[in-house]
């Protein structure tokens, strides 16, 4: 185990490092420049040593929460706010101070940040996605280092703090990466409790079963992040499934993790990695409607990998337009499939049960051609 890790981290050319709220600001919010100083040392000195050594140099995506923690001081807010207008205005306040002191820490090392707001809506969309990469790629290519945040001052959704985790491995499979390094306050995955006297630190993660019988409880330091061990734990097997191998451990311990010691919780790669902005439509998108297919379309596209024509349709439910995801539901309402539809909500009616070539006939040749398309779907396992 120790001998892959090792290799895992010394052949990573292109390595993502998430760091959670609770390991870069103080107990009662606010930026803590000791502690962002401290991890920046650490990404710019394996960026040294890899010029030193006389590679190839590595390059470093930062996925950084702490936008909304940072605001908090500011504003004065004593705690995160429960409404969301105060929540984005703490994220508005706080992701300029966070960009800020990542922009004056790297300074020190004569490299530059750049700031890159992702939402992940938009990602699994085909040109959204292939932006979303060519600017990463672009930053990289110029030396300098992507600092990535969920863009929290215009989410719609409920925004959950610390929560990054998941963000960050699907950035990992977005940018390439040999390598994905989760920092928080917590040094691994443990067997229980790591409070609690008799816990064991799990020093490697091969695949599901090494995680049967492990109690996977929240951790993390209240009212600042609250992405927890769940999370942390679901963003590595993203990552792992996807062929990317993954390092969980504390933010103190970031020099060991990116050197391949023996610190925190290894996870093996488990997959190879599929088509790119599929694992965002997977993992990331938020359906706004479902269809619910036949036996013959169930069939056709989970078995046949076929698209999702209008004839296999039994109903349609929920308010949404050409271009969202939907949910792919069998006769028994359980979801088998996610894809982005081609049709608004209120045209599909009509569709249902019907070949393309009638509806061609009748509607017109804008009507002759698939509701999902097979290059937008991805196949839901249990």
């Amino acid at each position: 185990m120790a001998a892959a890790r090792q290799d895992a981290v010394a052949q990573a050319r292109r390595i993502v490092v998430k760091v959670g709220s609770s390991s870069l600001t103080t107990a009662s919010g606010g930026l803590d420049a000791d502690r962002v100083d401290a991890l920046v040392d650490v990404l710019a000195s394996v960026r040294g040593r890899a010029h030193a050594a006389g590679g190839d140099a590595r390059e470093t995506v930062l996925v950084s929460s702490g936008a909304i923690a940072a605001g908090l001081a500011p504003l004065g807010l004593e705690r995160r706010p429960r409404d969301l207008a105060r929540q984005q205005a703490a994220a508005s306040v706080g992701q300029g101070l966070l960009v800020a002191r990542y922009t004056a820490s790297f300074a020190r090392y004569g490299v530059r940040v750049g700031q890159v707001l992702l939402t992940t809506d938009d990602t699994s969309r085909r040109a959204s996605y292939r932006n979303a990469y060519r600017t990463l790629d672009q930053l990289l290519g110029m030396g300098a280092v992507p600092v990535v945040n969920e863009n929290d001052t215009v989410a719609t959704a409920e925004i959950r703090f610390g929560d990054n985790d998941r963000l960050a491995a699907l950035v990992a499979h977005l940018v390439r990466a040999d390598l994905l390094v989760l920092l928080s306050d917590v040094d691994g995955l443990y067997d229980g409790d790591p409070s609690r006297p008799g816990a064991s630190r799990i020093a490697e993660v091969r695949g599901p079963a090494d995680l049967a019988g492990v109690s996977i409880g929240s951790a993390g330091r209240a009212g600042v992040g609250t992405g927890g061990m769940v999370t942390k734990v679901e963003a590595a097997r993203i990552a792992a499934d996807a062929g990317i191998p993954v390092v969980l451990t504390s933010a103190i311990r970031a020099a060991d993790a990116l050197a391949g010691r023996d610190t925190g919780t290894y996870f093996h790669p488990t997959g190879r990695r599929s088509a790119g902005r599929l694992l965002w439509l997977e993992h990331a998108s938020t359906p706004l409607g479902a269809l619910t297919l036949d036996d013959g379309a169930v069939r056709a596209v989970v078995d046949r990998r076929t698209s999702l024509l209008p004839a296999g349709i039994a109903a349609v439910e929920g308010e949404f337009s050409a271009g969202d995801p939907v949910e792919l539901r069998d006769p028994a309402g359980r979801p088998v499939a996610r894809g982005l539809v081609n049709f608004d909500a209120k045209e599909i009616p009509q569709l249902l049960g019907r070949s393309t070539r009638e509806l061609a006939r009748e509607l017109g040749p804008a009507y002759e051609r698939e509701v999902v398309h097979r290059d937008d779907l991805v196949i839901l396992h249990p």
